[in-house]
């Protein structure tokens, strides 16, 4: 990663500054605008030499989760430099569409900007393929960022050549439109970026194939309530309920637990750090009746997506449950309350122990 970034550096300052050359030769506002950007990539390269060196630090008593999260930071602050180099060049475009000055072209200017154009598409795509095979969002923002840059450059020779066959000068007003590109793409990550630090809901794939290796153990009846919590790219810790019988002794659970902690961690390299436990009865064929009407009851209910850790203790005469009530209901404790109403009226003998419940992980 760091590697790509030098490399990214190097090029993007040697680019930056033949532009200014050209640009201040030709009095060309857009090649100089480019310039400007490529010294806003060298910027954000070495942000991310400086962020990738800070994420990869290890665990210590502040941060024992590590600095994963620092990847964010750092795409974060290259969102906010694509933001101000759109907002500082849509300036500097609007001064000149105001005060416009005549560009002078020659046609070594030309093949240099257009060299440019070559080496920031390879540029860009060279970056955002290593961001991607090592899920840094740094790099491909960089990678996005250089693709931009390289349709600046092309538009500055399109304005070249406007300029040359038909003496009308765009410049300005070209400059003004991928200013505003720019500005929306800046804004785009930085939106993207804002979202995984608040956190965001797991990936319905890798939450689907984690409850199906949990579910694979022998004696899980069900898994629910995946929570996987992001510490940075590829890291990952989390915590899941799973439904085991009744009859299963402590020794056995807590086997099991072990068993699919190190399952889930080396199939999936996630550190399951709890795993609540559901007991469930298999003896009483009455019991098992009342499941299954108390499911009819509750599924009758809009917004209610899952009922699981349903257990009845005929001693105390309680029903103990959770139920799943979907993000989209306006008034969530309203539809628990209805549910809950609903099912009491249903089973007046016994004492109801509901709680309501959400399934982040959207499977």
């Amino acid at each position: 990663m760091i590697k790509t970034s030098v490399v990214g550096i190097i090029a993007n300052v040697v680019l930056a500054v033949i532009k200014a050359i050209v640009g201040l030769a030709s009095n060309s506002i857009a090649i100089l605008l480019d310039a400007v950007n490529n010294i806003s990539d060298a910027g954000s390269s070495l942000i991310t030499i400086v962020g990738t060196k800070l994420a990869s630090k290890d665990p210590d008593k502040e941060h024992p989760f590590g600095y994963g999260r620092v990847e964010y930071l750092s795409a974060m602050i290259i969102s906010v430099i694509v933001l101000y180099a759109g907002i500082t060049s849509l300036v500097e475009a609007i001064k000149k569409i105001i005060h416009p000055d005549l560009p002078s072209y020659t046609t070594p200017s030309l093949i240099i900007v257009a060299l440019a154009v070559v080496v920031k598409i390879v540029l860009g795509r060279y970056v955002k393929n290593v961001g991607l095979k090592l899920n840094s969002d740094s790099l491909v923002n960089s990678g996005e960022e250089a693709k931009l840059d390289s349709i600046v450059s092309a538009s500055t020779l399109v304005a070249a050549a406007i300029f040359l066959l038909f003496d009308l000068s765009l410049e300005a007003y070209l400059g003004a439109i991928i200013s505003i590109v720019i500005i929306k793409s800046g804004i785009d990550m930085l939106k993207n970026t804002i979202s995984q630090l608040l956190g965001e809901r797991n990936d319905p794939k890798l939450a689907r194939e984690v409850i199906k290796t949990v579910e694979d153990f022998p004696g899980v009846e069900g898994a629910y309530d995946l929570v996987l919590n992001n510490y940075g790219p590829d890291t990952w810790n989390g915590s899941i309920h799973i439904e085991v019988p009744d009859t299963y002794t402590a020794d056995k659970l807590d086997q099991m637990i072990r068993d699919i902690q190190l399952e889930v961690y080396f199939k999936h390299q996630i550190v399951l750090t709890a795993i609540g436990v559901y007991s469930i009865n298999t003896q009483d064929p009455q019991v098992i009746a009342m499941h299954k009407k108390l499911k009819e009851i509750v599924f009758t209910h809009r917004y209610v997506t899952q009922l699981h850790g349903f257990y009845v203790d005929e001693d105390k005469k309680t029903i103990r449950f959770d139920v799943v009530i979907s993000l989209d209901a306006d008034d969530r404790l309203k539809v628990f309350n209805e549910v809950l109403k609903d099912v009491e009226s249903n089973f007046p003998d016994y004492e109801i122990e509901a709680f309501p419940d959400v399934d982040f992980a959207d499977v």
